[in-house]
């Protein structure tokens, strides 16, 4: 039997709106088909099938917009009648949502203009205050199916400042660094005539001049580096960059000024310019996410709380022990509280780990972080957000620990040795060369500390691991910083999050056992579960074959137990052992669906985690170099299954806490293991937080991913070990790149230990060893990335 699919949205029809040959699942998607047929903007389903999502019911979700001071916070801009919005839109994800979401004038002609930022998923929408409002733009949206994304982080972040300084650093070097190269050009080649000693003076002095900025703009950085280092008793690498710069640009001046030579304005420009562009490759990062998220980018901006009868939106940091708030079905619950009324279906996934929804009644204590998944439910706070147990899971100090303090970066530990080795040479030579040609001494000092400029030591980390991290963002695995990739290549301990990192969210199997139902039973089943919004029956519903549909003679759900339904005299119960009539053995920890027809016990569905693709193969790949476990906090209901999964030493530990989780890697942290971490939910983040690594999983690198060091898209979770193994060859690539700079230095130090350093040897010598480094690591890394493609 094949399955129809919504025009609009294309998910599959249960039941089927026709109109115009077209088939929708929903009178919402419908709808949004009529509107943009009405406003001539129907060619937005000729860019893609099926580009939208089915609009949601929203009523008095969205009151919060009229206060106010919500408004002020969230506008970018508000003056003369005018407002500019930028709005956070999950579903943004192909060329016709980019195309309706930018024509959303013609939708509604107060809207002025709308763009869309499709990296960032967010659309800026400029529109006319006068007529039309921030809280009916979000409806608009809404009802299209492009539903915003409003949560307390966008209410608190306020305005972010876009620091361009390093842009602007880099743009003076390579000015100065291109213009001085074309200065130099008839010193390198020797060449003479009468204009040309005419102005060379000038040429020189107009060197100096570009070198200017480049000194004591371009490179101030690392003098500040230098000197906080020392103050610091640390040799870091700046020191030694510092040092060679400031000697570099005090000879040169000094031959300039008293004429005579043209110094080495070009190597020091290029210099400059070469380590800042290591530096943009090294610190370009991923603006489209967020490594460093809090419980402020689940929460939303407001509840609605009632008060004698009246509804009224408050914003979540206002509420107060002792208020009543109305939770709507799919909103968070953004404190700790105590069910008043209603049926709560709470997900605590990903709070807890725990992947099935919890069923409370009235009395029952709710935690903030659930998701209320089943209709209107009404609590009374207990506590305030700060106090709540979410909001407490950040008040660890691990969130506050800088991980890149403590750990030196393999540039650093030689920068120590260097420094001290160069400048041991230098003050030799220099000793020995006043005992035999003072004249000389000065020049051997000053040429010894340009010539072992460690330029190519500088620059082999950040090129290399700045092209890593591009060839890793392409993978889709988007790492935080170059520091995470040299931890990364350390690891010795891999920990694994069970629910949702190494099983799929989006699917799981279920297998029966018991009588044989017949065709009729069957029929009645589906129908049954169809009318059933429970996660299990929705689940089960759709691993179940297809049955002809049948409308019941009679339907009932009780909460927490199960359903019965009746059909031609015909009668089944779902749900739980008990409600059905059946003994369970208690033993048994698996999720369980039971049938009985009849008032006769037919059988059970058991439920089991599907595994994401290649999970046996990776551990089977990581076993021979990491130590692995997996840290839980399901039941070992899948002990079984994991272990016929897993390598034999494998540690399965089950029913752990996200403290738990977090005290464990700290154990082992002391026992000398440098652990990473892979998790992908709120239940996690402490356990990320505190692993030399956290990387979290996200099925939606945009959506709700943990605070971390990198994250990996769900598809590529079976390349983790070739991440792991590219980041390791990078250490090794930056290894062969200092024996090739040692190289360099060695000839070039014999030049300037013997007085023999001629300008036109140190303008080949320095320029040739930057070159040859960023060539040697752009090579060596690329061909990393394509053995990582295959």
């Amino acid at each position: 039997m094949s399955e129809t699919t919504c025009f609009h949205c294309g998910d599959v029809c249960e039941e089927i709106i026709q109109i115009e040959e077209k088939s929708f699942c929903c009178f919402g998607c419908k709808t949004v088909y009529e509107l943009f047929a009405e406003n001539d903007l129907s060619c937005y389903y000729d860019l893609q099938n099926s580009p939208g999502a089915i609009p949601k019911e929203i009523q008095g979700k969205y009151d919060f917009l009229t206060q106010q001071n919500i408004i002020d916070k969230l506008l970018e801009f508000n003056d003369d009648g005018k407002q500019i919005v930028t709005l956070y839109i999950p579903h943004i994800h192909c060329s016709s949502c980019i195309w309706i979401l930018e024509n959303l004038h013609k939708l509604n002609a107060e809207i002025t203009a709308s763009q869309v930022n499709f990296g960032k998923k967010t659309v800026r929408v400029t529109y006319n205050s006068t007529n039309f409002s921030l809280k009916e733009a979000v409806l608009l949206l809404s009802k299209i199916g492009y539903e915003p994304y409003i949560s307390l982080e966008d209410y608190s972040t306020g305005k972010t400042n876009i620091n361009r300084t390093l842009i602007y650093k880099l743009g003076i070097a390579g000015f100065a660094f291109g213009n001085v190269m074309f200065l130099s050009f008839p010193e390198y080649f020797q060449v003479s005539g009468f204009w040309i000693e005419q102005y060379k003076v000038v040429f020189r002095w107009l060197m100096f001049a570009f070198s200017l900025p480049v000194v004591f703009y371009a490179a101030q950085d690392y003098f500040i580096s230098a000197y906080k280092g020392l103050r610091a008793k640390l040799l870091n690498i700046d020191v030694p960059i510092a040092l060679g710069i400031l000697v570099l640009f005090l000879r040169s001046s000094v031959e300039i000024i008293f004429d005579l030579g043209s110094g080495f304005f070009d190597s020091l420009t290029g210099l400059v310019f070469f380590l800042l562009l290591g530096k943009f490759f090294q610190q370009k990062t991923y603006t489209f996410l967020s490594f460093e998220r809090d419980y402020k980018s689940y929460f939303p901006i407001a509840v609605t709380k009632i008060l004698k009868g009246k509804e009224t939106p408050i914003q979540v940091y206002d509420i107060k022990k002792g208020d009543r708030l109305l939770i709507r079905n799919e909103e968070l619950i953004p404190v700790d509280g105590i069910l008043m009324n209603g049926n709560a279906a709470i997900d605590y996934s990903f709070v807890t780990g725990e992947s099935e929804t919890v069923q409370k009644q009235s009395g029952d204590n709710l935690f903030a972080g659930g998701k209320q998944t089943s209709g209107i439910i009404e609590i009374e706070a207990i506590k305030s957000v700060e106090q709540s147990y979410l909001t407490q899971l950040w008040s660890n100090d691990v969130f506050e620990k800088n991980k890149e303090e403590g750990f030196t970066t393999l540039t650093n530990a030689i920068s120590k040795h260097f420094t001290i080795t160069v400048l041991s040479i230098a003050i030799i030579a220099t000793t020995f060369w006043l005992f035999f040609d003072a004249s000389k001494a000065m020049n051997v000092f000053t040429a010894v500390l340009i010539i072992a400029c460690p330029c190519a030591i500088a620059l082999a980390a950040p090129f290399t691991f700045g092209n890593l991290l591009r060839i890793f963002g392409k993978l889709k695995f988007y790492v935080k910083n170059a520091s995470v990739l040299e931890q990364l290549a350390s690891i010795n301990t891999i920990i694994f999050d069970k629910t949702g990192t190494i099983t799929s969210n989006k699917k799981s199997t279920a297998n029966y056992e018991g009588e044989q139902l017949t065709t009729e039973e069957l029929v009645l089943l589906k129908s049954t579960l169809r009318g059933s919004n429970h996660p299990l029956s929705r689940t089960l519903y759709n691993i179940l074959d297809a049955q002809n549909i049948v409308t019941l003679d009679h339907f009932e759900e009780h909460v927490g137990k199960g359903m019965t339904a009746r059909y031609d005299n015909n009668n089944i119960k779902v749900g739980a052992a008990t409600f059905v009539g059946h003994q369970e053995d208690k033993k048994v920890l698996n999720t369980t669906v039971h049938i009985s027809a009849n008032n006769s016990y037919k059988g059970k569905y058991t439920f089991y985690n599907k595994y994401r693709k290649g999970v046996s193969k990776l551990f089977n790949n990581l076993k021979k170099n990491f130590d692995l476990a997996i840290l839980s906090g399901d039941n070992e209901g899948e002990r079984e299954n994991l272990k016929k999964l897993l390598p034999a030493k494998t540690k399965l530990i089950f029913n752990q806490k996200p403290n738990d989780k977090l005290e464990y890697i700290h154990y082992h942290q002391k026992e000398g293991a440098k652990v990473l971490m892979v998790g992908d939910g709120l239940n996690d983040a402490g356990a990320l937080a505190q692993s030399n690594v956290g990387i979290a999983l996200s099925e939606n690198v945009n959506v709700f991913s943990p605070a971390c060091d990198a994250i990996l898209d769900a598809s590529k979770f079976n390349q983790l070990d070739a991440f792991i193994n590219a980041s390791q060859a990078a250490i090794k690539i930056i290894k062969w790149s200092f024996v090739l700079s040692f190289i360099y230095n060695s000839i070039g130090l014999y030049f300037a230990i013997t007085g023999q350093l001629a300008p036109v040897i140190a303008a080949i010598l320095m320029p040739l060893s930057s070159i040859s480094i960023v060539v040697f690591t752009t090579l060596c890394t690329t061909v990393l990335g394509k053995k990582l493609n295959r």
